[in-house]
């Protein structure tokens, strides 16, 4: 019974958020279902164990959404992420419209910006590209997962998103992890991701399908003619300085003083100090500076809500008798440790709907019990790091993750007409490469 009660409680979860509801009821009430099936005291499920998850995630991840939603509103606002875009649209050329998309998104993503910031910021070029090329809309959604969604959330080496950082809380790695691996990931994940998506667009031009107006969308009144040619700067500036505090300061700071930074305290270093570089270069800019601060620290509080509801739901799911059945068949699955990993992961993350939130449930249970094997086995704890990152990626995009329905609402697209590419590029093709990669790097 407590076994089936995990089964619908997730199953329940899945389709009230599919059908838009806020997680922020859906979680506990279905944390309620798990523990009445699992014969657990209610009370205590939501007083202690649901909330005590959900506040736990808060206190150890709340700089990092604060300060990456502030960071994210100040490049938004002052117009730099989008005078990069802008930037990179005039030297690529509507003609290649799917690179000229996803392009720009690598870049912010990698750069610290959040993936719903970039998908409001880019939502404008990109119609504006797909337009140009005469290509359909509906085709848009899925380029602008590919960059925002794909590797730059997971498997690029030093990326600062959250997805990165969480596994060096329970493996003591840092944001560089397992550099091979990951140049690896990113080709396998990539590469098909990006011939699928040109193909798609081959297929619409053969059908002689065209580019039809979103009645809903508004041409932006930004006026980029106000600022500098050379403003684009101030779009990759404060990227580089992110990307370098997190990965290379830690590095310096260590070997001239002795102090050790851990990677939470390294990236909250590297957003305030791409916050400050993003305002010092847009000082021209002053009454815009205060508005994006407060636009970015107010927005923060409904993501990290939303995730931290997720992690509460699965604090409920760990102190059910049926976890321990699932505990045991992950730890006993054939193949090495790193499948076992991929395949919890992904699961937990498609069953949240989050790849923060899924894998945070999954390295919480089973982390500890992963780096005792594999330092018994003698496993660089940096390849378990980079396999719960990358599988976090995979199953996260179901139809009723947060980014997906966000970027769907962005575009006025309908699941029906732009899922399936959202699904092969950031859903499908990283669940086989988790997997795969698990395997092979198994047995090296």
């Amino acid at each position: 019974m407590s076994l089936l009660g995990i089964v619908l409680g997730l199953v329940l979860l899945m389709l009230l958020a599919y059908k838009g509801y806020s997680i922020i009821w859906v979680a506990p009430v279905c944390a309620i279902v798990v523990a009445i099936l699992g014969g657990y005291n209610l009370l205590d499920a939501y007083l202690v164990d649901y909330m005590s998850g959900a506040a736990n995630y808060v206190l150890s991840w709340f700089p990092v959404f604060f300060l990456g939603a502030v960071y994210g509103k100040v490049m938004d606002m002052t117009g730099s992420a989008r005078s990069l875009a802008d930037a990179l649209v005039k030297l690529i050329g509507s003609r290649f419209a799917v690179l000229a998309v996803v392009i720009p998104c690598l870049l912010m993503t990698y750069g610290g910006i959040s993936l719903f910031v970039v998908t409001f910021v880019i939502y404008p070029m990109g119609y504006s590209i797909y337009r140009a090329a005469d290509l359909p809309r509906t085709l848009l959604p899925g380029a602008i997962a590919l960059g925002a969604f794909g590797i730059t959330m997971t498997a690029i080496p030093g990326t600062p998103q959250i997805q990165n950082i969480i596994p060096t809380q329970y493996y003591g790695t840092t944001a560089m992890a397992a550099p091979l691996l990951s140049v690896v990931a990113c080709i396998v994940m990539f590469v098909p991701a990006y011939i699928y998506l040109e193909w798609r667009v081959a297929q619409a031009r053969k059908k002689g399908l065209h580019f039809v107006a979103d009645p809903k969308h508004k041409e932006s009144t930004f006026d980029s003619s106000a600022l500098p040619s050379w403003h684009w700067i101030t779009g990759i500036v404060p990227l580089v300085v992110v990307v370098l505090m997190l990965n290379v300061f830690p590095g310096i700071l260590e070997s001239s003083t002795g102090v050790a930074l851990s990677s939470t305290q390294a990236i909250v270093i590297a957003l305030v100090c791409g916050i400050l570089v993003a305002c010092l270069l847009n000082l021209n800019q002053a009454k815009t500076l205060l508005p994006a601060i407060n636009e970015g620290a107010n927005g923060s509080m409904g993501a990290i809500m939303n995730t931290a509801c997720a992690v509460g739901f699965g604090s409920v799911v760990k102190v059910v008798p049926g976890f321990a059945v699932l505990t045991n068949l992950a730890l006993n699955m054939p193949g090495s440790i790193l499948f076992s990993e991929a395949v919890a992961v992904n699961l937990l993350a498609g069953a949240t709907g989050s790849a923060s939130g899924g894998m945070s449930i999954a390295l919480e249970a089973l982390g500890p019990k992963y780096l005792e094997m594999a330092n018994q086995i003698g496993m660089n704890p940096e390849v378990l790091h980079r396999i719960a990152s990358i599988s976090s990626g995979g199953l996260d995009t179901l139809p009723h993750n947060g980014a997906v329905l966000t970027l769907l609402a962005i575009s006025n697209c309908t699941h029906k007409e732009s899922y399936i590419d959202i699904c092969v590029t950031t859903c499908i093709i990283p669940l086989v490469a988790s997997l795969l990669l698990a395997l092979v790097w198994g047995f090296i």
